[in-house]
């Protein structure tokens, strides 16, 4: 089954959530902001995704702007954007998938049908 990260009051979120829902599609839901994952957990689920970190953080978000983290992702290593973005989950771009062999992050309805339907 897959986990699904994400913030309720997130619009997004809520889309993904629904296209979930209607494609009949079992997922873990997890509270990116009273769950945030651990600085470990982000590291495996990175390393698994093949994205470039940059991908993970939500750049739309207040705290990103707050923290200037435009000029810091740039410089900073692996190691401490993880434990940035473990700090504060308003700061992981939502929604977040991760299963056995996907990472996605964001929500495409063209990724999700590529990713989660062809791969049922």
């Amino acid at each position: 089954m897959i986990k699904f990260y994400g913030y309720s009051k997130c619009s997004t979120v809520k889309k993904a959530k629904k296209w979930l829902q209607d494609n009949n599609i079992e997922f873990e839901e997890i509270d990116l902001i009273n769950d945030t994952p651990t600085k470990d957990e982000l590291e495996q689920i990175y390393k698994k995704s093949g994205m470039p970190i940059k991908k993970f953080f939500n750049t739309s978000g207040i705290k990103y702007r707050e923290l200037g983290l435009k000029d810091i992702v740039k410089t900073e290593t692996d190691d401490k954007l993880l434990e940035i973005l473990a700090s504060d989950g308003m700061l992981i771009k939502r929604p977040m998938i991760v299963g056995e062999d996907i990472v996605i992050n964001g929500f495409k309805e063209k990724e999700y049908e590529e990713k989660l339907l062809n791969n049922k």
